[in-house]
């Protein structure tokens, strides 16, 4: 008989300190990702979808849903492993600035420093303020802002 064992790789909440910096893997965005994200989230605007229209704005072309950059934002932030097997919750987003468009072929990266941590007994772990910065490939911030999430903690 074989047993499965499966070993956490995310930081439990009394590893977290203010000041850590950390940097996401990149990933570049694709037209099929804008495709996908219209078709989940029902938004079809011309920014995203139409070439030809997409020419007279003021990008000259199609730019990433705002909200399609915050997904890829949390995959990346995921891909990093410091809340693989801890997150207990993604608790909220705060002051959250669309800088400016992320385009097709854009590779975009997170940039994260943690800025407060709290504990909560209650809940068998504390909470996380995370300031991120997603940058294109030219170190641009496109979209910037605070999460918090809920990290468990060693002792339960």
């Amino acid at each position: 008989m074989s047993t499965l064992i499966t070993a956490s790789r995310g930081m439990y909440f009394e590893e977290f300190q203010v000041g850590q910096h950390m940097i996401s893997t990149g990933r570049t965005v694709t037209e099929s990702d804008i495709v996908t994200f219209a078709g989940l989230s029902g938004d079809y605007n011309q920014i995203h979808t139409d070439a030809e229209f997409s020419k007279s704005t003021p990008f000259g072309q199609r730019v990433a849903h705002g909200l399609l950059g915050i997904a890829i934002a949390s995959g990346l932030v995921m891909r990093t492993g410091v809340l693989e097997g801890t997150v207990l919750a993604f608790r909220e987003i705060n002051e959250w600035k669309l800088k400016m468009p992320v385009l097709i072929g854009d590779t975009i990266h997170v940039e994260l420093d943690v800025k407060e941590v709290k504990a909560l007994p209650r809940l068998g772990g504390g909470s996380v303020i995370i300031e991120l910065s997603v940058k294109n490939h030219h170190g641009d911030v496109t979209m910037k802002g605070l999460w918090t999430v809920l990290v468990a903690s060693k002792t339960k």
